[in-house]
């Protein structure tokens, strides 16, 4: 992508209700205007309040929105340039209860109040395979508290990965520490029983995954 075509993107985002970019000082030295706020201020209703972390083009966000409407989906993305698609759809499609944030992952216990959130999707993150690079690991220990913070009791995680060493990675770790693995399954496209909102719907990178046969896995669980 071009830079002038993401500077146009950057600019239209700006005028869009449905996405909210906070800076990291908003967020970080001051108590976010939202925070807490979500459902009242922003959809208007007391649905339950979904997440996608790393939302890239917002598909999910989108897609899950249109399947559920009496839930509430957020995308959280740090690159607004890529979320503008999902953000642009859901404007023209007249999606009331998808939005989309701009900031860091790490960031997500200043910008939701604790036991805010009723689940959280995590789709296609980067594995960070390297072992220098677990501390970016999207379902690392640290992580996972953070989730655990602002997810209701029992509140569910949703893991979504092409990357085999992910889902090890993830399984191996909530085994690890007794968290509740509530399904897994590694390879969603080819066993039966796969969960409908997991295989109807895909991202743009997802679909190419499976042009190459590439094996998709899923795991819901909860955060104990």
């Amino acid at each position: 992508m071009g830079s002038k075509n993401k500077q146009k993107r950057f600019r239209e985002n700006e005028t869009f209700h449905n996405v909210y970019q906070p800076t990291r000082e908003e967020l970080v030295d001051t108590t976010f205007k939202l925070k807490g706020k979500w459902r009242a201020e922003v959809f208007k209703n007391d649905n339950p309040l979904v997440l996608e972390l790393g939302c890239g083009k917002g598909e999910y966000t989108v897609g899950l929105a249109k399947r559920y409407p009496n839930k509430n989906f957020i995308g959280i993305d740090i690159k607004g340039a890529r979320f503008w698609r999902g953000a642009k759809t859901a404007i023209e499609e007249d999606i009331p209860n998808a939005a989309f944030i701009r900031t860091q992952i790490e960031l997500v216990e200043s910008v939701f109040e604790e036991n805010e959130v009723d689940e959280i999707w995590i789709t296609f993150p980067d594995p960070q395979i390297k072992y220098q690079r677990t501390k970016h690991r999207m379902t690392n220990l640290q992580f996972l508290d953070r989730y655990k913070k602002v997810l209701k009791p029992n509140g569910l995680m949703h893991l979504k990965t092409d990357s085999e060493f992910m889902h090890g990675y993830t399984l191996g770790l909530l085994h690890g520490l007794g968290h509740e693995v509530l399904y897994a399954n590694h390879n969603v496209y080819k066993l039966e029983g796969s969960p409908e909102d997991v295989t109807e719907i895909k991202t743009f990178y997802e679909n190419q995954y499976l042009e190459k046969d590439k094996a998709i896995t899923y795991i819901r669980f909860k955060i104990n």
